[in-house]
């Protein structure tokens, strides 16, 4: 009798889940599975709503963002009820195990539903890099590459006013994506939660790089700092150089992935599916040293994440 396996998206989509599904997919089907795929994340698996993803159906989707299984919060999965439920209609459904592309709360889930006999294995899907097992997310160079493509244009329009233009970008509490950003973009200032900052210090710099001869200014400031309109009009009210605060939102989630967010989503789909074939569950698969590897869950949620220090301290050094 083959396995059956299922595969979900949970949490906020990213860039390259998309590919992680295909990977799952064609990989398990190569290997004689049945493979479901569950929509709407938990919630999906707590009331049932499961489809058979076949050789065809994953076809033509590498390249689209977004998810094509949905994604969802659900509260009711952190109850014993809701995994009780779940774990329900994985046994009617015949799951031999779940592949759950997500952030941390997803794996919490994973973990949970792991200890309750359905192994999980968990693909780290979330744009902001802030997981702390693993180098590298899916989703993250895609929404890196968007915020830049959005500050060069925000760029041209600051230019042209001789204006300051305070840039937010996504990230939640984690500045991975700012400090990258400001790098790529050649900003003046990069403010994030990892590093003090005083709005004194910042105007200081662009003052001090005004007298080079410089008239326009790019501040990126991380989600977790937040108050990007509150910032422009302090640096507008200090310095007298006009500022405005764009935030770029939800623009960074979309998008067709990067080359690299479809070539890393479709290793790590890949060797979940190999560790399922081994009945092997409880696991999150990551990146370390460039390498595809394999974590207890558990202890992948207890790890702590280092900033990128030096490479912040590299933008300060450059940006004037």
């Amino acid at each position: 009798m083959s396995k059956t396996i299922g595969v979900l998206t949970s949490g906020g989509d990213a860039p390259g889940m998309n590919a992680a599904v295909r990977a799952v997919a064609r990989a398990a089907i190569r290997k004689g599975f049945k493979v479901l795929g569950i929509r709407r994340g938990y919630n999906g698996l707590i009331n049932g709503d499961m489809i058979e993803l076949t050789e065809r159906s994953v076809s033509d989707i590498i390249q689209r963002g977004g998810t094509i299984l949905y994604t969802a919060r659900c509260p009711e999965f952190r109850y014993e009820e809701g995994l009780q439920k779940a774990k329900k209609q994985c046994i009617e459904a015949g799951l031999n195990g779940i592949v759950v592309i997500g952030g941390d709360g997803s794996f919490r889930g994973a973990a949970d539903l792991s200890a309750r006999g359905i192994p999980c294995v968990g693909l780290p899907g979330t744009i902001d890099n802030d997981i702390a097992c693993t180098e590298y997310t899916i989703g993250y160079d895609t929404a890196m590459n968007t915020a830049m493509e959005m500050v060069d244009k925000l760029r041209d329009t600051a230019q042209s006013h001789d204006r300051c233009s305070v840039v937010e970008v996504m990230g939640r509490n984690a500045g991975y994506i700012a400090v990258n950003t400001g790098v790529a973009v050649g900003a003046t200032y990069i403010i994030t939660k990892e590093v003090p900052y005083s709005i004194d210090e910042v105007c200081n710099k662009m003052l001090q790089t005004r007298k080079t001869g410089k008239q326009h200014f790019i501040i990126v400031v991380a989600e977790g700092i937040g108050n990007s309109v509150e910032i422009a009009k302090q640096i507008e009210e200090k310095t007298g150089i006009e500022s405005r605060a764009t935030i770029l939102g939800h623009v960074q989630r979309g998008g067709s992935p990067t080359v690299r967010d479809r070539v890393v989503a479709s290793q790590m789909g890949y060797y979940a599916v190999e560790l399922l074939e081994k009945g092997i569950g409880n696991r999150v698969v990551g990146m370390k040293d460039n390498k595809i590897v394999d974590f207890d869950i558990q202890e992948a949620l207890k790890m702590k994440k280092p900033f990128e220090i030096d490479l912040y301290n590299i933008a300060q050094e450059i940006s004037f």
